[in-house]
């Protein structure tokens, strides 16, 4: 338990508190939560537990779910805007021949034609479907496991950083998964006449480094099959120092944007709101959260897209050759596609919730006990 005096330094120190409240000196209880309430049960889930619903929060088939509308969301989305993410893709890479977005579409439709702009879709559904399970379906997953490890005062005092562990946490695996067709996309987008579809890509990254590992003195070596998948991989961290930060923005600033539009510009509570005003709030608060993602995962998407296209190259060397004006070409684009993206990601994430009948909790409310621990009045 803790003391009256920590506790309410952690109330004020906390950035994220609700004003309006006033602290009121209160005997500390003698007995412990546990005695007086009983067994502590999931801190997520009871806000959650409603008529009509199809499942029980935290259940297996509630993270399954999830992950299938994880996949829904992202798989589709990037694939529709895989136009944009070309010209963005081929800016980074040569700037100096399309200065611009839509000098990326004249140059990129006159020499390849309408078609052209569709190349990469399919490793981008690919790849990004199966991002989408592991970041929805593992965020849930990660939430609601670290939520009950620091219990339900903690839960609600440090929410914030709850949603950046989790979502970075799940984001990790996501990666992963994502990461061998990341590499075909930006060949396939970025040199032109390597290959054209995802049937040639990725047979050939795998012969070429099935050449150099059989050029080296490792290739009777145990590690010699780890080699041969290094082209497909060796963007990971890059894609690591991209999406983590992205994805943590993501999250975060999307449960606190909801938290906020509910408590300062919605008129009235979220549950007198109808499923079709929930989903519009939902859109806005996906479409600011991702304005933020954008920007703070640019400069790593920028490496990205050169390691991915030079054979060879290294993070560090990529950085020093872009420079500190270079890592920032193509944000633009980036913003709108981005800010679309995850406006559309979470209204398909959500949407799916709401068409199989998934527990969605309310914004998180201050629990009873840290009210009474705080001395809080209303």
């Amino acid at each position: 338990m803790y003391p009256n005096a920590l506790m309410t330094q952690v109330a004020r120190s906390n950035p994220f508190s609700a004003p309006g409240f006033t602290l009121q000196k209160v005997e500390e209880p003698s007995q412990s939560l546990t005695a007086d309430h009983g067994p502590r049960t999931r801190t997520l889930a009871a806000a959650a537990v409603a008529e009509g619903d199809s499942c029980e929060f935290g259940s297996s088939h509630y993270f399954i779910m999830c992950g299938i509308g994880g996949i829904l969301s992202c798989g589709t989305t990037h694939t529709a805007v895989v136009p944009l993410d070309l010209v963005k893709c081929r800016l980074q890479v040569d700037p100096d021949k399309y200065k611009s977005i839509f000098k990326g579409f004249s140059i990129t439709i006159k020499e390849d034609g309408m078609r052209g702009l569709a190349k990469g879709w399919a490793p981008t559904f690919i790849g990004y479907s199966m991002q989408g399970l592991c970041k929805f379906g593992f965020y849930e997953v990660f939430k609601i496991t670290y939520s009950d490890m620091i219990g339900e005062e903690n839960t609600y005092l440090w929410r914030t950083s709850l949603y950046l562990a989790a979502s970075a946490s799940a984001e990790f695996f996501a990666d992963i998964a994502l990461a061998p067709m990341e590499a075909c996309k930006v060949r396939i987008q970025t040199q032109p006449g390597y290959a054209n579809t995802l049937r040639q890509c990725a047979p050939k990254m795998f012969a070429e480094e099935g050449d150099k590992v059989n050029n080296t003195e490792t290739s009777h070596s145990r590690s010699a099959p780890l080699l041969l998948l290094y082209s497909f991989y060796k963007g990971v961290v890059p894609l690591w120092m991209r999406q983590i930060p992205y994805t943590m923005m993501k999250f975060a600033c999307f449960e606190r944007t909801v938290e906020l539009l509910y408590k300062h510009v919605v008129p009235k509570p979220r549950a007198e709101c109808s499923k079709g005003e929930q989903l519009v709030v939902t859109f806005v608060a996906g479409y600011i959260a991702g304005v933020f993602c954008a920007i703070v995962s640019h400069p790593a998407d920028s490496v990205v897209s050169v390691l991915n296209k030079e054979s060879g190259s290294t993070a560090i060397g990529v950085l020093k050759k872009l420079g500190p004006k270079g890592v920032w070409k193509g944000l633009v684009a980036r913003i709108i596609m981005i800010g679309t993206l995850t406006a559309l990601q979470w209204f398909i994430y959500d949407s799916v919730k709401v068409y199989f009948c998934l527990p969605r909790p309310p914004p998180p409310e201050m629990p009873e006990s840290l009210k009474k621990k705080l001395g809080i009045t209303e």
